[in-house]
């Protein structure tokens, strides 16, 4: 039986499931996979919640939010979720909160240039710097939306406007008041909007009664009344009777206070909890007790303290849940913030790590370009040495040559010197003159250096210090001619030049290279001998 019971019990529970629209619509925001649809889900979820589950509403509220803020433009989502955030706020009297989430989509609107909704909203903030009684502020939205109307021609919006903002002045400047109420309803009778009609009549023997004109006063509370006389609008028609009431009670006309104070209690549920009830009681109460009605009197002021009471404990309660309201916004504001510090503190270490990371690649290349221009001017600097010893080598070869030559061409001048002398000893008959150019031929052969490439040798070594060590070491068989051919031809000179030196004829000195390149083993035609004599001195 236990188990039937409670098998019941579930296909009841998941019935009841079925049946709750709330459920269905979670059930279809898990199903979905485009932030689009899920910020629509999660604001028709938060609405549907907000009487029974306040927290859970604000949760789909906020998940909505951050859907919006994912998408490529939150801005166009966010608006619309800040207006039922505010509008949400607002049915629970928490209006500083109210007003925030207003002013919010506000600024989102008027960035976006869509100055329609803009004014819509700015016409919210109004009303509700006007419930926080802040009236300064209140008209200057409320001016700011009248302007915006005027240019859109809406007259319904128009005279709206001009009656929120005559009961603003209504405490401070009965004239203003009086100015924009009457400006109000000469737009309302072109467009013979009954109920607006009837608030601005009433509002109008309002004003009069505090002026002490009782004659307008009467007139204009009797067009309200006949504006209402078909009229099924309960806040309009106890508008109009709680206040002629009043008028008649100020005028100490009693019987008519109590019949419309009466109207009043009949237009809503006698024992509602309402401040216009409770007005309405006071009134009666105070009505019979000024005709000396105790009897009456008491039994309307029990009802007076019991609505009172009832309405104080509301109000109480109220005010409970208003703070608590605003305490949970703030405790989620502040870990929303906090959030979001960490998430910039978050972006400022990856935006100071990156920072970091390109000044030490920056260091990098700053070094690395160092190196290389170091590197590049060490190249330069080996360079220009190199071409300073290639320079000096030139000149030192140049010398050499030179020394070489003019050795040659004196010994060449010495023996034709000598020739000469010779021959003409043959022909001298005088035996003197014989021993004389005797004495002088011993003497030029004593002088005449006949040892002339043995010092060019010791020149050449101490100028180019590794090429003889180096080509006696790979070809000890060359001659003393051979070493002397190796030596010109590593000073790159040519064929004839090298014949002018040593006196050889051109096909002598070519005849020469020839044997010289079979004794070095330079079979190959195309290695100069040149170059290869002077790959000796680098190793």
């Amino acid at each position: 039986m236990q188990k039937h019971l409670r098998f019941l019990f579930f296909l009841i529970s998941i019935f009841s499931y079925a049946q709750d629209p709330v459920n269905n619509l979670i059930d279809s925001l898990n199903l979905v996979n485009s932030s689009e649809n899920k910020i629509k889900l999660a604001q028709k979820i938060a609405l549907s919640l907000k009487e029974n589950d306040w927290d859970r509403a604000i949760t789909y509220l906020e998940l909505s939010e951050s859907e919006a803020k994912k998408t490529d433009k939150p801005e166009s989502y966010l608006a619309g979720i800040y207006v039922n955030a505010g509008n949400m706020y607002s049915s629970k009297d928490v209006l500083d909160v109210t007003l925030d989430y207003y002013q919010k989509a506000y600024n989102i609107y008027y960035n976006a240039n869509n100055i329609p909704e803009a004014s819509k909203i700015e016409n919210n903030i109004a009303v509700v710097y006007a419930r926080l009684n802040n009236k300064e502020e209140a008209l200057k939205h409320f001016k700011q939306v009248y302007l915006y109307q005027l240019k859109k021609n809406d007259s319904l919006r128009i005279a709206q406007i001009l009656n929120n903002i005559g009961t603003i002045y209504l405490e401070e400047n009965l004239d203003s008041s009086l100015y924009y109420y009457n400006k109000s309803l000469k737009i309302s009778k072109k467009i013979n909007d009954t109920i607006l009609n009837a608030y601005l009549y009433t509002n109008l023997g309002r004003i009069y009664d505090l002026k002490n004109d009782s004659v307008s006063a009467q007139n204009y509370f009797n067009k309200a009344l006949l504006t209402i006389k078909n009229s099924n609008h309960d806040n309009a028609n106890s508008f109009v009777y709680q206040s002629i009431s009043e008028y008649y009670l100020n005028k100490s006309e009693n019987d008519s206070a109590i019949s419309y104070a009466n109207r009043t209690l009949n237009v809503h549920d006698e024992a509602a909890y309402n401040f216009t009830n409770l007005n309405a009681i006071e009134t009666l109460f105070t009505a019979y007790t000024n005709k000396e009605d105790f009897k009456s009197a008491v039994q309307y002021y029990k009802k007076y303290n019991t609505l009172r009471d009832s309405l104080n404990i509301e109000d109480k309660a109220v005010n409970v849940e208003r703070l608590k309201l605003q305490q949970e916004y703030k405790t989620r504001s502040q870990i929303r913030e906090l959030h979001e510090e960490k998430q910039q503190f978050k972006y400022f270490l990856i935006g100071l790590s990156l920072i970091i990371g390109i000044l030490g690649l920056l260091i990098l290349v700053i070094k690395y370009r160092n190196r290389m221009t170091k590197n590049r001017l060490e190249k330069e600097l080996l360079k220009t040495k190199q071409q300073e010893l290639r320079h000096s080598l030139d000149a030192k070869n140049k010398v050499l040559i030179g020394k070489a030559m003019t050795e040659m061409h004196r010994t060449d001048i010495v023996n034709d010197i000598l020739k000469d002398l010779k021959h003409i000893k043959l022909k001298a008959v005088k035996k003197e003159t014989q021993q004389a150019i005797d004495f002088i031929l011993k003497r030029l052969q004593r002088d005449l250096n006949t040892d002339i490439w043995q010092e060019f040798e010791v020149s050449f070594e101490q100028v180019h210090k590794s090429f003889y060590k180096n080509l006696t070491k790979k070809h000890p068989d060359l001659t003393p001619k051979d070493r002397r051919l190796c030596a010109l031809l590593f000073l790159d000179l040519t064929s004839k030049e090298i014949s002018q030196i040593t006196g050889q004829s051109f096909k002598s000195v070519e005849n020469a290279r020839t044997r010289l390149r079979k004794k070095l083993d330079l079979t190959n035609e195309k290695i100069n001998l040149s170059t290869y004599l002077n790959s000796l001195s680098l190793n």
